[in-house]
């Protein structure tokens, strides 16, 4: 088969839609190695976490053939990108983000759409009302044209029958799975390398994701202000609310307790996950959330909410709270660490649990949609 995806979020972003766009094209790549993969990205940005398509022969990128789309990138990746895919002769256009150019529908090629939350739905506050009109937009009519859509969880499945009135039959849940650093171990010396070149503490709890509101890092903040010499390591970085937690950080005197790393390649990410003494991921709301399953795989037990997709990515070990309360995160985190034989089941089983997530695993569930189609 010739699968076309489209491959900006690869390109692009270094998070969230970016990751699950480059492990697909990866997975896919890797396993199912008779057929070709064509990229579809308005530029060829410079992404080091995609280098390995230059060392497949199956993976092929594409810009713009015309003129036109060159110079008019949002029109080429919403319509006029049907021309390229039909002169590739692609069988089968997987938007990994939501997304599907117009038109495609018309044509023989296959399509398959992922869907990853409707947070903007949820939560409308967190969204401008434009942003929430052109998301609805673009995602309703995706899965009204779509041959079929992929929900990356459970929860989302349901959402996306609730909210945008979809056939259960058309939706099938694909987990995604995480970058195979993450499933690595990594060495002792390796690890206090991290350590030592981030100034890190022996001993810390971590936080993994963006500083943004939904993500709830403030929480984190009261309850660390609480608890007597506990570290606190941050990646991610944010905007208005991030400020917000900086502010918390100064006016509690924090700044000893609280470390912040943004820009870090993934194996160093991987080397912290390994290292932390308990991963705290109390978010209000995800599509599925990916850290909970790489500290799963850095045998790194996890903290993390009740409800909503949460328990699909944590598993029966991992502990849920209410996010909104600091005094359920605290009493969370004493327990774990006041109870090595606890914290050594969650370890145990957490892992064993990340193995529903392998490479292969996703990239079989993955290919028999297009199989199928």
């Amino acid at each position: 088969m010739r699968i076309g995806f489209d491959a900006k979020r690869a390109f692009y972003n270094q998070t969230g839609l970016g990751n699950y766009s480059r492990d697909s094209i990866r997975i896919l790549s890797h396993y199912y190695k008779d057929n070709d993969y064509f990229l579809y990205t308005p530029k060829l940005l410079q992404n080091n976490r995609l280098s390995f398509i230059y060392e497949r022969e199956n993976c092929h990128t594409r810009v713009p053939f015309s003129l036109i789309g060159n110079l008019f990138t949002k029109y080429w990746r919403s319509k006029n990108i049907v021309k390229d895919l039909i002169q590739d002769e692609i069988d089968i256009y997987h938007g990994l983000s939501h997304e599907l150019p117009l038109g495609i529908e018309k044509t023989k090629i296959k399509s398959v759409v992922s869907i990853h939350d409707v947070i903007f739905i949820r939560y409308p506050h967190l969204f401008t009302i434009i942003d929430r009109k052109i998301y609805h937009k673009k995602i309703l009519s995706a899965c009204k044209r779509a041959d079929k859509i992929i929900a990356i969880s459970k929860q989302t499945k349901s959402d996306i029958i609730k909210f945008f009135n979809i056939p259960e039959n058309k939706v099938e849940v694909v987990y995604q799975g995480c970058n195979v650093i993450f499933q690595k171990s990594i060495s002792k010396d390796e690890k206090q390398e991290v350590i030592s070149k981030y100034n890190l503490p022996q001993n810390f709890l971590l936080y993994v994701s963006s500083i943004t509101e939904r993500k709830n890092l403030l929480n984190i903040l009261k309850s660390i202000h609480k608890l007597n010499n506990q570290h606190l390591v941050i990646i991610g970085d944010g905007k208005a609310y991030k400020n917000k937690c900086l502010e918390y950080i100064h006016k509690h005197k924090l700044k000893e307790k609280v470390h912040l790393i943004h820009k870090i390649d993934l194996k160093e990410m991987a080397a912290i996950y390994q290292s932390a003494d308990i991963m705290l991921y109390p978010s209000l709301f995800e599509g599925f959330g990916l850290p909970i399953l790489e500290a799963l795989f850095s045998k790194t037990p996890v903290i993390t909410s009740k409800g909503g997709c949460f328990s699909e990515a944590g598993g029966k070990h991992s502990i849920y709270i209410n996010p909104q309360s600091e005094q359920e995160l605290t009493k969370a985190i004493i327990k774990i660490q006041a109870d090595k034989n606890l914290r050594a089941k969650m370890i145990e089983e957490g892992y064993k649990y990340a193995q529903n997530f392998t490479d292969i695993k996703v990239a079989k569930n993955l290919f028999n949609i297009y199989k199928n189609l």
